[in-house]
């Protein structure tokens, strides 16, 4: 029987676990309680009535949050297979008085709030006061951290400081009682003698003393294992759950069942006074609170979403709990047929029942995915699983031997079946689901109706959603979408789909349903109760009067997305104020490539465009004015970030177009391009960049481009320049070298060109731009540098000084090089020095003429 006193039954489970809830059940029906107290916020008591609710299915969650801050917020969730979803369940059903007696969250969230506010308060003055004490000796800033994180710990902070005790933050105590009993944790130790294994209601005695034994062993060290203020926020909780079961004793209910979690069982049978309970509860602040139910998933409710009391493998513990509910229909058949039923009752055991569904399972998962797996592998697998489970000495395979007998009959060794299986089953992509009527904000009724209009069902895996944006039902899914990503509720993320983003009426997204959103809904209904309006307001309060022109060329970009056309207005005519009185150059480009993404795009989406190609010609102007000038005295690094500016601008021009309003733009652009490649006041990366485009648009010959690598490649420039240069006439790309001849022979003959002292110190620095190429690309170039030089590239290296330009003499050249060798010191070797003829001796001819 369960561990009691007087009228009082107490059954400690543990949370989301289905061997507790089955034990649970039955004790409940042993006991026929006229009272049932569960663990769980009091401010949930006005949602039990809809528990009988059909549309009511877990998984779900009691959502509580606190009004003013909605993003204050707290989670209890519920599966079916739950104790304390089964008890509510129950109780129900029954007519009985059902109540929660854990700390309400208007104290719980009010003192949290307190201490986030306070933490965020401390470690700002922890920042002044470290950014004051920057010119002070070390010493003395040693001891300001020392007194502020002492400060800290005395207003109960604990997460600014390390507790005494911090490396034993995140250890179980059941890890002992496991490491007793031969196990490698206590997750595994419970889930094997308790959820795969519980019926009896002796589980909840024995349970009650293993708490018991090591709540006695933690009292020894006088400090709690997860920190003073986690002791302190329990003490408050376990005095609140007193304070109710002494009402509920008060209202002369004769039977009254207490379901909390195992850990709190010997706190609450101990014999505290309830002045003692009083004094700890005296003087809580509080907060206006609301709660609703909202769904909640099985990939939340595990263990590795972080949830506290999630659980390792819910989709298993689903199955185990549906087993039982089998087990028990079976039985009363069996007791209702009698003696029919008695030669066919122990054919095959429950757990080979159990052990076989859950290989179906298996198996049906696997054949969707076209892997192999037969009926003969579901047979063998669920004997070297009952096998296993022997060898152990457990009476039934749990989840560890069922895995073990996949991997080696079904997988043949291979491990990484098990990664699918995991994630859809053992986890699974279960999706609850909560009545209409459920307390709701205006927003998120209204976005119940969109998704319903809309045919767009919340699901919890996640999927791929293709939308063509001619259909008027998928243009107006799109608008919804980028409306709720405005509001930070991401539902769905722009994806990319080779497959079917091939038009500009394509457009996909990764659909994934979170119950966390349900938070996030709430959070944006302060802004108003549509989406659209929702939507609006809080775009328009994101920009500020400070607000730079690429953020609000991105926020058109983001209204015309939602169709939000009132929004698109207001933002646009802001834009071209700003426009008009700015002088950063930098900003007029950054404000280009949004601006022409929608202009381009724009009548897919049915949306008038006049207007913004007026404010884009605009910028363009603005940008090519002051654009020789920005790009002047300019480091290595700020060269590299204003080409990334420029190439952009210069795209988004591309989709502006060229027609008759445009001209005069395009043809300004153009012209501060020539003006940056003919020029020598820009940088060299800016000067090579600009060249390039302009060879792009067919406004450079290649005689000119050719003439411009001489210049800038010359011998007389600095390697620095001749690599930045190069670099940004290449542009990452090999196409210009490889396709024409002109410029291929203009390169060739600069590196054939170069001495060994230049080739050396250049090399490093081109190699850096060529390694920026595909290997195609380089591949490419390797196999033309192997053929002999075209008649183009021979010619290309001499550049005449005109039409009349003679033969090149070198015997007459070289009689210049002693006198070049002692002015310039240039160190010419001896074998070339000897190569020149000997200078006339003018004053010996000179003595002969007279």
């Amino acid at each position: 029987m369960a561990t009691s006193a007087d009228s009082i039954h107490f059954f400690g489970i543990r949370h989301h676990g289905p061997g507790c809830a089955r034990s649970l059940v039955q004790a409940l029906e042993a006991l026929q309680p006229d009272c049932l107290l569960v663990e769980g916020p009091p401010e949930g008591e006005a949602l039990l009535p809809m528990l009988q609710s059909a549309e009511l299915r877990p998984p779900v969650a009691m959502l509580v949050y606190m009004q003013d801050v909605p993003s204050q917020a707290a989670f209890y969730p519920f599966a079916e297979f739950s104790p304390e979803w089964q008890a509510l369940q129950w109780a129900s059903r029954h007519g009985v008085s059902t109540r929660f007696i854990d700390l309400p969250q208007t104290h719980a969230m009010a003192i949290e709030f307190a201490r986030r506010e306070t933490l965020k308060k401390a470690m700002e003055e922890a920042e002044a006061k470290e950014g004051d004490a920057d010119t002070a000796a070390e010493e003395e800033g040693d001891a300001l951290l020392a007194d502020t994180a002492g400060a800290m710990e005395a207003e109960s902070v604990e997460a600014a400081v390390q507790e005494p005790n911090a490396g034993l933050l995140h250890r179980d105590p059941l890890d002992w009682l496991a490491h007793a009993a031969g196990f490698e944790d206590g997750e595994s130790w419970w889930n094997r003698l308790v959820e795969e294994r519980g019926d009896s209601e002796v589980l909840f005695e024995s349970i009650h003393e293993a708490m018991t034994a090591v709540r006695g062993e933690l009292a020894k060290d006088g400090e709690h294992w997860r920190g003073q203020a986690y002791v302190q926020r329990e003490a408050m909780r376990e005095a609140h759950m007193r304070q109710c079961i002494r009402e509920a004793t008060k209202a002369d209910f004769q039977r009254i069942a207490v379901v909390c979690g195992a850990w709190h069982v010997p706190a609450l049978k101990e014999n505290v006074t309830a002045k003692a309970d009083s004094a700890v509860l005296k003087g809580l602040p509080k907060a206006k609170v609301q709660a609703t139910w909202a769904p909640w998933t099985y990939r939340n409710l595990a263990s590795s979403s972080g949830y506290g009391a999630g659980v390792a493998s819910p989709g298993w513990y689903e199955h185990l709990w549906r087993c039982y509910q089998r087990d028990i229909g079976s039985k009363q058949a069996q007791t209702q047929n009698g003696q029919a039923s008695e030669a066919t009752k122990n054919i095959v055991s429950e757990a080979t029942v159990r052990t076989a569904g859950w290989l179906t399972r298996v198996a049906h998962l696997l054949r969707d995915k076209d892997l192999d797996c037969s009926s003969a592998h579901i047979i063998e697998a669920t004997r070297l699983a009952t096998s296993l489970a022997a060898l152990r000495g457990q009476p039934t395979p749990g989840l560890e031997e069922i895995n073990e007998a996949i991997v080696t009959v079904v997988c043949m060794g291979e491990t990484a079946p098990l990664r699918l299986i995991d994630d859809e089953l053992t986890v699974g992509h279960v999706l609850g689901s909560v009545p209409a009527d459920v307390p709701q904000v205006p927003l998120q009724r209204d976005i119940e109706q969109q998704q319903k209009s809309l045919r767009m069902k919340p699901e919890a895996s996640a999927k791929l959603l293709a939308l063509d944006l001619r259909k008027e039902n998928d243009l107006a899914r799109s608008h919804f979408l980028h409306r709720l990503r405005l509001l930070g509720i991401d539902w769905g993320t722009p994806a990319q789909d080779a497959q079917r983003n091939r038009g500009t009426f394509r457009e996909s997204w990764q659909m994934q349903w979170e119950p966390e959103l349900a938070v996030r809904i709430i959070e944006a209904s302060v802004h108003g109760a549509t989406v659209a309006q929702a939507a609006t307001a809080k775009l328009r309060a994101s920009l500020t009067p400070e607000t730079a022109l690429p953020e609000i060329a991105q926020a058109i970009d983001d209204a015309l997305l939602a169709s939000l056309p009132q929004l698109v207005e207001v933002l646009i005519a802001t834009l071209a104020e700003r426009a008009a009185t700015t002088g950063d150059v930098a900003q007029l480009l950054q404000a280009l490539p949004p601006l022409a993404n929608v202009y381009r795009y724009g009548s897919v989406r049915q949306t008038d465009t006049a207007l913004l190609a007026t404010v884009i010609d605009s910028l363009v102007l603005r940008a090519a004015i002051g654009l020789p000038v920005a790009c002047m005295a300019m480091d290595e690094d700020a060269a590299a970030a204003m080409k990334q500016k420029l190439l952009a601008a210069h795209d988004a021009l591309r989709l502006r177009g060229t027609d008759g309003e445009a001209q005069e733009a395009v043809d300004a652009w153009r012209a501060a391009l020539r003006s940056l490649a003919m020029g020598d006041a820009a940088a060299a990366l800016l000067r090579g960049m600009a060249c390039r485009l302009l060879l792009d648009e067919h406004l450079l010959e290649s005689a000119e481009v050719v003439r411009q690598f001489n210049r800038n490649l010359s011998l007389g420039a600095a390697p620095m320049d001749v690599a930045a240069w190069l670099d940004g006439f290449l542009n990452k790309q090999a196409l210009v070298l490889l396709h024409d001849e002109t410029i291929w022979g203009a390169v060739d003959a600069w590196l054939t060109g170069l001495g060994e002292l230049q080739f050396a110190q250049i090399l490093p620095l081109v190699r850096r731009s060529f390694a920026n190429f595909s290997n195609h690309e380089r591949q490419s170039l390797g196999e033309k540098a192997k053929r002999a030089p075209v008649a183009g590239a021979q010619q290309a290296a001499p550049v005449a000084s005109g039409d009349e330009a003679g033969p090149w003499d070198e015997r007459r050249a070289a009689l210049a090089l002693p006198v070049l060798n002692a002015l310039l010191g240039l160190n010419l070797p001896q074998a070339l020095m000897e190569q020149a003829p000997a200078a006339p001796d003018f004053e010996s001819a000179a003595a002969k003429v007279g």
